[in-house]
């Protein structure tokens, strides 16, 4: 497929996990990909898979946590390419722990990387988008946990993700009439890390979630790119303001 070619896709939290898959996957529809994160060393590893396959891909450390990057990285990239067309804020992270008993620095830490780093790379990229002829679309990720399921243990993680949803039904409604269309893909549990329980291998959580998952089983990173591209895609240019939930059924 080549609905992405010589399209200009930014995907921050790039060099890992989720972030890998989708960087990837937009550079073999044909997009220049521009990962985006704290880590070099990650982000490098992308940037060669993607070279490996003949795809087109930089590199650019950045940190969602500080204004500072996000505007330099949002810079950098319509400076160099002339434009954005597509931006997945992908970055995030979770600490968990039952709200009397979670340290204050570890909410903080939540929201300014899940809440308040949404905001910043939304701020920047719609600045761009919104003063270029075609516009521009914006994919956050949010989750299942805060909006749609609450979960002992995960109120800062959960929080955090209950206000990405609404921050980008708000931002979809503000800036559509100027071209810039903004959805969320909102996952239940995937083939990550952060789906396991602590001490819990992942063995033990396809057994667990065989029992408490309608579907059975987590989502695979093809299954969670494909929605972020298909938002990101004309296919979808009626949706705008909408979570895409993605859950295996945990929510219906």
């Amino acid at each position: 497929m080549t609905r992405f070619t010589d399209k200009i896709v930014l995907v921050t939290g790039g060099g890992t996990g989720a972030g890998r898959v989708v960087a990837q996957d937009f550079a073999r529809e044909g997009a220049t990909v521009i990962v985006a994160g704290r880590t070099a060393e990650t982000l490098g590893t992308t940037v060669k898979a993607i070279e490996a396959e003949g795809g087109r891909a930089e590199a650019i450390v950045a940190d969602v946590r500080r204004n500072g990057d996000v505007a330099a990285l949002v810079g950098r990239i319509t400076e160099r390419y002339g434009r954005l067309d597509v931006a997945v804020n992908n970055a995030g992270m979770l600490l968990a722990g039952p709200v009397a008993d979670l340290p204050e620095e570890d909410w903080r830490a939540v929201f300014d990387t899940n809440v308040h780093g949404v905001f910043r790379c939304l701020k920047h990229e719609i600045a761009a988008m919104r003063t270029q002829p075609d516009g521009g679309v914006i994919v956050n990720v949010s989750s299942v946990i805060g909006p749609y399921l609450r979960i002992p243990g995960m109120a800062a993680y959960g929080a955090a993700k209950a206000a990405v949803s609404a921050l980008t039904r708000t931002a979809a409604l503000e800036y559509i009439r100027e071209g810039v269309r903004i959805n969320a893909v909102t996952p239940g549990p995937m083939d990550t890390p952060m789906s396991l329980r602590p001490g819990e291998t992942e063995a033990d959580r396809a057994e667990r979630l065989e029992k408490e998952l309608p579907a059975g089983r987590v989502a695979s990173l093809e299954e969670f790119s494909a929605a972020v591209r298909y938002l990101a895609s004309p296919e979808s240019a009626f949706v705008v303001g909408q979570d895409l939930v993605l859950d295996g059924g945990a929510t219906a």
